[in-house]
């Protein structure tokens, strides 16, 4: 994990080059000149994560409304959604859930757009879709996804804004700013503050994650990492949904990790943190954003939409470091494999 953890500034300079980001650029051109009228995602697990990013971009960028497919519609109860006028897109590191291309193909055959999001370029997901993107990630080692999870964002994100330019070429701003990540993400990597923070939460028993907007992803995934790498039960919330009524399980035994930019996402998470204070609650903030918290783990200042590319890393490394700290083996967590085959 700690290998597959070191290697995304490489994989995200890798898939900026015109080797990768070029076949995006004419994905991005083809799926612009369809107009789509909505657009519709299928995932499990940490790809799932990704898919609510993209969503978010989606509607956000492109003005068009997103959502995510429930596949068990479709292989258990045999829903026959119209997907016509839509542009489905199948996201999964493996491509190897026979329940995500099956959506594909139910979606191609009502005359849908389809797309896999994969690091399997000959996987059954790819064969089901009618356009494909190469995340290139290359072999990730542990069972926990990392390196596959911020390539996937890194090429949703182009994907996205290669659509809203229309011709998938992105402008001069937009590009200079991506070609910025490897290096912001190689200095967030060097930042020694997760492993320093993993004895203050070696004992939790229960944590919570929050996050608005386009962190909400990113709290959702930090949650993942910590119940699947230590074992540690983790309840992901939105920052409006944590107010709603989930508030009141948080107090000073039980951490809250809360995901919080410089972007309006950050600003409405502003709110939430008082909250948390009333409950004594442990807050550990993660982002750009300089807010009272218990303990920070600060991450370079960039536009809201690339945010998640950088907040995720030093969670990752807390993950790792945690569950070493408690005894487990972060590469190999029990009962789980690499390729999870659902129906």
């Amino acid at each position: 994990m700690a290998a597959d953890i070191t290697e995304q500034p490489d994989g995200y300079a890798r898939l900026l080059s015109a080797e990768y980001a070029d076949p995006i650029a004419r994905v991005a051109a083809v799926i612009a000149r369809r107009r789509p009228r909505h657009v519709v995602f299928t995932a499990r697990g940490t790809s799932d994560h990704a898919a609510l990013y993209a969503a978010y971009l989606t509607e956000i960028r492109l003005g068009l409304p997103a959502g995510l497919a429930s596949p068990s519609a479709l292989t258990v109860f045999g829903a026959r959604p119209d997907y016509s006028d839509a542009l489905v897109v199948g996201v999964s590191q493996s491509g190897g859930s026979p329940d995500l291309a099956e959506v594909l193909r139910v979606a191609r055959a009502s005359g849908a757009l389809t797309l896999a999001v994969t690091n399997a370029p000959d996987s059954p997901l790819v064969a089901a879709a009618e356009l494909a993107v190469d995340v290139a990630a290359g072999h990730e080692r542990a069972v926990a996804a990392t390196k596959t999870y911020t390539a996937e964002l890194l090429a949703l994100l182009m994907l996205v804004e290669g659509i809203r330019a229309g011709d998938g070429v992105l402008p001069a701003e937009e590009r200079a700013a991506l070609d910025a990540l490897p290096e912001l993400a190689a200095r967030t990597l060097d930042d020694a503050t997760p492993a320093q923070l993993a004895p203050r939460y070696r004992f939790a028993a229960r944590l919570v994650t929050t996050g608005r907007g386009y962190a909400y992803p990113t709290a959702r995934e930090a949650a993942l990492k910590l119940m699947e790498t230590s074992y540690l039960p983790a309840l992901a919330f939105s920052g409006a949904d944590l107010l709603h009524g989930p508030l009141a399980m948080t107090d000073p035994d039980v951490p809250v990790l809360a995901v919080i930019g410089s972007g309006p996402g950050g600003r409405s998470m502003r709110e939430v943190l008082p909250r948390l204070g009333e409950r004594g609650a442990d807050v550990l903030a993660v982002g750009s954003a300089d807010v009272a918290a218990s303990a920070r783990m600060v991450v370079p200042e960039v536009d809201e939409r690339y945010a998640p590319l950088l907040d995720i890393l030093p969670v990752q490394r807390l993950a790792l470091a945690l569950a070493l700290a408690r005894g487990e083996d972060p590469d190999a967590p029990r009962g789980l494999n690499k390729v999870t085959a659902t129906m």
